[in-house]
């Protein structure tokens, strides 16, 4: 074994020096290395008990530091849900409740850092759930002090008022020498010298919280695009760009809805260059462009960083997807619609993917599809709804061959071959330029190679999780307007397909080989973020 000499007096914990150490425990005592316990300013012989925490700790944060590598853990919570009222419950019976579902999060944290996890992301409404209204909520709400107090609830609970959720959630990082992420409910008080204050007088907010090795709280991130349904919730007043340090890399949070807007998502990543995105989320499947791991994989590529996301897990509400994603594709995922039965997932990811040398490249998205002229097809096209999207389509009527579909400012180009012309499946090239969204309106570029449900043209854009074709090669480009578009591959199942596909520099999603499973979907996924409209219920505070 290896002792330390007093971290105090060192600059980083990658200065602290080893030094042999005669460590034995008798009557609960140990020695730890003589002739350096001046530096510990401690007497010899101290408690084993007393130390051995420090040591652990010190020892995984160098493990973490001279590694280019880390393991990160996710896991898909099957969330236990109060019964449904419109009448707030007693504080206890709330807490009550949210036990029981940290009972089941404690079983998976400590199972990852059994297996070695440094960091573990749990889900969106993963304590509490869903149904709740504004005055329902409330019992299930603390107050969340901002990280800047250097505070661990496990060995101080009461410093900041009754906060037994978070003490509880600081002692299983503490105890288990991991970083623990979770998403609870923040109350603030306020009064009428705000005007914005609501009639009850607090605030509400959907809330991420992070807990280090030792059970500090260092970080809190107050959800800013908040989905339509969630009026339990206020929208904070600006943007939080929430950042933190750690020994395998630099970390950015932000909570589902967000995943679709500028900020904070992609300020996080483009402009306070994170290396990890920890990523919260109750996420409900939508075919064919937004199922969890197809979208949340994506966007890891596009932007060209690691992303844990945690989902929750309701087969009712068609939640279900988590994974850690990184720039090159799927460390691991999973999709389950058949169970209900929860899933923790880990994998072995880059501290610095920036660094690594399998980075990939900046992509220009719209060099190759600007650079050639239209392929025919472009004037034999029909519309079709992707939910409410209409989409401008042409059908793939040949097994092989070259097609362009134009919508707006945005054309689509396809080359493709597939390896039998099936006469019960029918495949389209899509393209959408346009606002997406009834009440929250964003901007959207997509270009789409898409199998329809049904030979009947009516039912292309409908979702559609199974196939039967495969394809000899694809490959999909578009004249975009935005440098943020995010590559999808989905195929027969909700199965994605790492390392099956490549992005080249001049923006074409191509296929490195035949397709090893029937395809459903490959999508160049963009956003043009200047073009969304004013937020309405944000505007309006």
């Amino acid at each position: 074994m290896q002792c330390f000499n007093r971290p105090a007096v060192h600059s980083s914990l990658s200065q602290i020096k080893l030094c042999p150490l005669s460590l034995f425990c008798a009557y609960s005592f140990c020695t730890v290395c003589p002739e350096h316990c001046r530096s510990w300013e401690v007497p010899a012989m101290l408690p084993c008990q007393a130390l051995l925490p420090a040591v652990v700790l010190a020892l995984t944060a160098l493990q973490a530091l001279a590694s280019d590598t880390f393991i990160a853990a996710v896991y898909e919570h099957a969330v236990i849900l109060p019964d449904p009222t419109e009448e707030p419950i007693s504080p206890d019976d709330a807490l009550a409740l949210m036990n029981k579902n940290m009972d089941v999060l404690e079983r998976a944290i400590k199972e990852a850092a059994q297996k070695g996890a440094h960091i573990i992301v749990t889900p969106e409404d993963g304590i509490y759930g869903w149904r709740f209204t504004r005055e329902s909520i409330y019992p299930y709400l603390e107050d969340i002090p901002d990280p800047v107090v250097n505070w661990i609830p496990c060995t101080d609970p009461s410093r900041f008022g009754p906060a037994p959720v978070q003490e509880r959630l600081s002692c299983m990082a503490r105890n288990n020498s991991i970083y623990v992420v979770a998403n609870i409910g923040d109350k603030k008080p306020c009064n009428s010298s705000d005007p914005k204050c609501p009639s009850d007088g607090r605030y509400h907010y959907n809330t991420d919280v992070v807990f280090d090795p030792q059970g500090k709280l260092v970080a809190r991130y107050h959800k800013y695009n908040l989905f339509r349904r969630e009026t339990q919730f206020n929208y904070p007043k600006e943007p939080e760009a929430v950042t933190f340090e750690t020994p395998f890399g630099k970390f950015g949070i932000f909570t589902c809805f967000d995943i679709l807007f500028y900020e904070p998502a992609v300020v996080l990543v483009s402009k306070l260059q994170v290396d990890t995105v920890l990523f919260p989320t109750a996420w409900m499947n939508v075919l064919p462009f937004l199922t969890a791991v197809e979208f949340h994989s994506a966007w890891a590529m596009g932007m060209r960083v690691n992303l844990l996301s945690a989902n929750t897990h309701n087969t009712i509400m068609a939640m279900t997807g988590s994974g850690l994603f990184t720039p090159e594709g799927p460390a691991a995922y999973h999709y389950d619609s058949a169970t209900e039965e929860g899933r923790l997932l880990l994998a072995e990811l880059s501290t610095h993917p920036r660094l690594s040398p399998t980075y990939p490249p900046a992509i220009n998205w719209s060099l190759h599809a600007t650079s050639i002229k239209k392929f025919p097809g472009e004037n034999d096209t029909f519309l079709g709804a992707v939910r409410k999207d209409m989409f401008t389509f042409g059908e793939l009527r040949n097994k092989a061959g070259n097609y362009t579909v134009c919508q707006g400012d945005l054309c689509c180009h396809l080359v493709y071959q597939m390896s039998d012309k099936r006469k019960d499946e029918v495949y389209v090239l899509g393209a959408f330029d346009g606002l997406h969204g009834s009440l929250i309106k964003y901007h959207w570029q997509i270009c789409t190679l898409l199998k329809c449900p049904s030979t009947n043209l009516s039912t292309c854009g409908q979702p559609v999780e199974t196939a039967q074709t495969k394809f000899e090669m694809f490959s999909l480009s578009g004249t975009f307007g935005t440098s943020y578009v995010f590559p999808e591959v989905l195929y027969s199942g909700v199965q994605l397909a790492p390392g099956e596909f490549e992005v080249l520099r001049d923006g074409r999603l191509k296929s490195k080989h035949a397709t090893s499973k029937p395809l459903v979907t490959a999508t160049l996924f963009g956003r043009l973020y200047e073009k969304d409209l004013p937020h309405p219920l944000r505007t309006s505070l």
